[in-house]
């Protein structure tokens, strides 16, 4: 059906934080774009943080999402939209394995859910 989403084939290059990513997305000519990729629906710690427990929290999220989308890895991408930043889009990720990503950061606690507007803080006390 005419305006139906299609998942779309993008290679993980490198991890940029807990829920972004940077790929390589082929267009129908063949043309590869190069996008970042944050992940729908989940808010992971910001690396930058404003604490000391959010600072090592990011890490440990940055470091997860590398295990789950290894460099060179085959992502799906679903649900795209553009971002609020020029050069990102917001997208479900689908791993190599079927799996939601945005699912798996948020059942293990390195992440919450998300619906966009103001992100809650991660910090008991700021630094």
């Amino acid at each position: 059906m005419a305006g139906d989403a299609v998942a779309v084939p993008a290679v993980v290059k490198y991890i940029v934080d807990g829920d972004t990513f940077s790929a390589g997305v082929k267009l129908q000519d063949d043309t590869v774009v190069s996008v970042r990729v944050r992940i729908r629906n989940v808010d992971t710690p910001e690396l930058h943080g404003e604490c000391v427990d959010e600072i090592v929290a990011a890490n440990v999220a940055k470091n997860r999402l590398a295990e789950l989308l290894p460099s060179d890895s085959i992502v799906e991408l679903e649900n795209i939209k553009d971002d609020k930043y020029l050069g990102r889009i917001d997208a479900n990720v689908i791993d190599s394995r079927g799996r939601d990503v945005g699912k798996i950061l948020i059942r293990e606690g390195l992440g919450r859910a998300y619906n966009g507007g103001r992100r809650a803080g991660w910090c008991k006390q700021k630094i």
